[in-house]
């Protein structure tokens, strides 16, 4: 069972009172099914803890201690639950776009309300049961990451491949009269759910207000493996500029009228539009970063100061920059800025072509080792190569095809060092300054 203790802190008012193996039951007669359950009755300072061992046999314990504090356990598994898969079929799901034989990992789809407000999921609401929405709440738990897509229910029940897709503006409406906060997707696919669909989706949204709290809109990403799925066509220059247009100038009416634009375009619609990414006011509080809103922007600012008041001293030690062919011209240019300061840096960016899932996909993000090393092996690359963390997954320097940085570094004679989504750490790491704190992963 997922309740099931494998870990007690030293901390924990539990030591030496709960047994490893032990199941919780229940928090002050709360019964206990998940960590939701597990975090949110455990708050208070006074708990009656149910405990049951291995054998079957019940005992409870009375524990005090500060309101907030955690119970410093550890269970089977991190929900206390199994992740609940998606049960779409939406029309633009990148899994669906995978090629075969990639780790296994890569295509579970989870749709699960507790990784949202756990770790920023975005989900599609179809798989809520009426219980699990009250819970929600009933229990405050907020912000929660929403994809809505579109909220007329024919159209989103289309673009979701799920009957049950069409409720979706129902329950985000329900959400926000009980006073969740939600942040909200749109993956926006052309001659789908842009244009006039668009202009409803947002109007929706918008009413709202601040219960949706910010909405991105995000371009369809294609790879070439789209075969026996639905036609989709990838946004081109015309096309990103006339959903830039509309979004844009809808975001000035809700700036007039909420105070905040509420929409926000991610970089690569910029980017596809060959229009400069807006300036920092735009972005507000940046709360769309992971979904690639305003990250180059911010990305700059950062840098930019760091520039101004970082004192390190530039090794001058030649190095390349390696990064997706949308990113590749933004880096040139605050290279060519840290130049202005630092006479003797000496680097380049390389552009990676994604031959792996196909040129119309050009993010760092989705750039493979495979790709990376038969595009920069007669480069030459200095003395390090940087990349963003954010080409690795898990964690561990493995990328999405599950070449290594090692392996990488093999194959180029070369040291990498994947540097995070931070102005002021890609300052350092082009000046020869490393440390814990600009590097991506630890690297052994």
């Amino acid at each position: 069972m997922g309740s099931v203790i494998t870990k007690i802190e030293k901390y924990s008012p539990l030591l030496h009172k709960a047994k490893i193996g032990d199941r919780l039951v229940s928090i002050n007669g709360k019964e206990i099914e998940d960590v939701l359950d597990y975090k949110f009755f455990s708050y208070d300072t006074r708990l009656d803890v149910l405990l049951e061992s291995e054998n079957g046999q019940r005992r409870t314990v009375r524990i005090r201690k500060d309101a907030g504090a955690d119970l410093g356990l550890e269970f089977t598994t991190y929900l206390m639950d199994k992740a609940r898969p998606c049960r779409n079929r939406c029309v633009f799901c990148f899994v669906d776009q995978l090629p075969k034989g990639m780790r296994k990992t890569l295509y579970f789809k989870d749709d699960d309300a507790r990784l949202s407000f756990l770790t920023g999921n975005y989900i599609t609401l179809t798989n809520l049961s009426e219980r699990e929405l009250q819970r929600i709440i009933d229990l405050r738990i907020s912000p929660i990451n929403v994809s809505v897509h579109a909220t007329d229910p024919e159209l989103r029940a289309k673009l979701l491949g799920n009957p049950e897709g069409a409720k979706g503006y129902e329950l985000i409406k329900r959400l926000a009269a009980g006073g969740i906060t939600m942040n909200c997707q749109i993956v926006c696919c052309p001659g789908l759910n842009d244009g006039d669909a668009l202009s409803r989706s947002m109007e929706d949204l918008a009413a709202l207000y601040p219960q949706v709290y910010s909405v991105s809109i995000v371009p369809v990403g294609l790879t070439k493996f789209r075969e026996h799925l639905y036609p989709l066509k990838p946004f081109d220059r015309d096309s990103a500029n006339e959903t830039l247009n509309r979004v844009n100038a809808f975001g000035e009416e809700c700036l007039k009228k909420y105070g905040s634009r509420i929409f926000f375009p991610s970089d690569e619609m910029f980017l596809k539009a060959e229009r400069e990414i807006p300036e920092d006011e735009f972005y507000e509080n940046y709360t769309q970063l992971e979904n690639g809103v305003g990250l180059l922007r911010l990305l700059e600012v950062e840098f930019k100061s760091a520039l101004e008041y970082e004192d390190a001293v530039c090794d001058g030690v030649p190095f390349s920059i390696a990064t997706g062919v949308s990113a590749a011209p933004f880096l040139e240019k605050l290279l060519m800025t840290a130049k202005q300061k630092y006479a003797n840096i000496d680097g380049k960016v390389f552009p990676v072509i994604n031959d792996f899932f196909g040129h119309t996909i050009d993010v760092a993000g989705l750039v493979t080792g495979r790709d990376l090393i038969a595009q920069l092996r007669d480069k030459e690359l200095g003395r390090r190569l940087l990349i963003p963390q954010t080409m690795l997954r898990d964690g561990e320097g493995v990328f999405l095809d599950d070449v290594t940085v090692s392996d990488v570094e093999k194959e180029l004679q070369i040291e990498v060092f994947p540097i995070g989504q931070d102005g002021g750490d890609l300052l350092l790491a082009m000046t020869g300054n490393f440390s814990e704190r600009n590097l991506g992963y630890p690297k052994k």
